[in-house]
This record gives structure tokens, sequence and C-alpha cells, in this order.
């Protein structure tokens, strides 16, 4: 059960689900999500920035691959925020600043271990209906679903440019410092 974290101001816990049967029901709202949602706008747009069309294709193809497999990965997690009637509320505004770091180590926990594991908040389009399907109380809210489980192939190293990413001063304009990164 989801559950704030031991007498601190982080009202985050984790739901691990191993249970087959709830992996499939939830994972059909996950393929809506992506189906009705995400996909086309990604098919319809450019590569993402930094990347060519075929590396884009290819993200597409797994993300693609995520969403009809989704129930097989043999572990989720499910990173939840207990709001428990807070003057702040669920807001996204001031949660993630507590919940996305913990998921962000458990990331790289899974990797270290050679596990292949991803965030996604896809589920959360459909945040109701998870909520129901995972027995979670009214004031608990699901932010992220993490599948873990075997990686497809080998792992190498993470590419992406910074030049890309990282601006100095202004939007889009380049960051001088990395000329001697």
């Amino acid at each position: 059960m989801c559950a704030p974290s031991g007498g601190n101001m982080q009202r985050w816990g984790f739901l691990v689900i191993t249970d087959r049967k709830v992996k499939e029901e939830v994972a059909v709202y996950y393929r809506r999500a992506w189906e009705e949602y995400v996909r086309p706008g990604y098919q319809s747009g450019p590569p993402a920035p930094g990347s060519s069309p075929e590396r884009f294709g290819r993200m597409l193809d797994a993300a693609q691959y995520l969403s009809d497999h989704l129930h097989e990965a043999p572990v989720w997690i499910i990173a939840c925020l207990t709001t428990g009637g807070s003057v702040w509320g669920s807001s996204l505004y001031w949660s993630g600043s507590s919940i996305y770091p913990a998921v962000q180590n458990m990331l790289l926990a899974a990797r270290a271990l050679g596990l292949g594991a991803t965030l996604t908040t896809l589920i959360l389009r459909y945040a109701d209906e998870v909520k129901s399907m995972l027995g979670l109380p009214p004031d608990v809210q699901p932010y992220a679903l993490l599948p873990i489980g075997w990686p497809m192939g080998r792992f190498g190293p993470v590419r992406r440019s910074l030049d890309n990413v990282v601006y100095g001063d202004r939007w889009g304009e380049p960051y001088r410092g990395l000329d001697s990164a």
C-alpha cells in the first residue's frame, strides 16, 4: 500500500505489483493512452531534438513494444503520493520535487543491477480507473509506473548531445561552458 514515508514531509510511497491479472487490467489503460494520445503526436511530429529520423523511429518502435508488452514486465512499481488533506493537495508543482528523485534513484539502482526499467506516466491519463484497480484510497494518487524486468539485448551508454539540451542565459542560446567540457 502506498503510505506516507516515516513521519516526514515526503508523503510518497510505492506499490509493488507482481500479480499478472492486475498488470493485464491496468495495461489496457496504458495502451489506450498510448494509442489515443501519445503515439499520434509522436508520429505526426518531427524527431526529438538531436535525434535522427532513424534513431527516433527506433525509439518509437521501443515505445510501441512497451505498450504492447507492458503487462509482461515481472515487476511494476507504482510511485504514489498521499495527499492526506494537506493544504498543498496533490499538486504536481510541488510533489515532483520529492517523488521523482526517489523514482530516479530506483531507475539508477535497476540499471546498476542489470535490470531494464523506465518511468512512464501514461496511466495517469486514466488515473481514476487505475486507482480503482489498484485499490488506492481517495487521498493516494499514482504519479508514475516503473515496469522492471530484463532488457532485450545489451545496455549501451546513454548518448545525448548536451548542446541540444543545455542552453546559456536564454533558451536556444549555446552554453559556452560546453566548449571546455
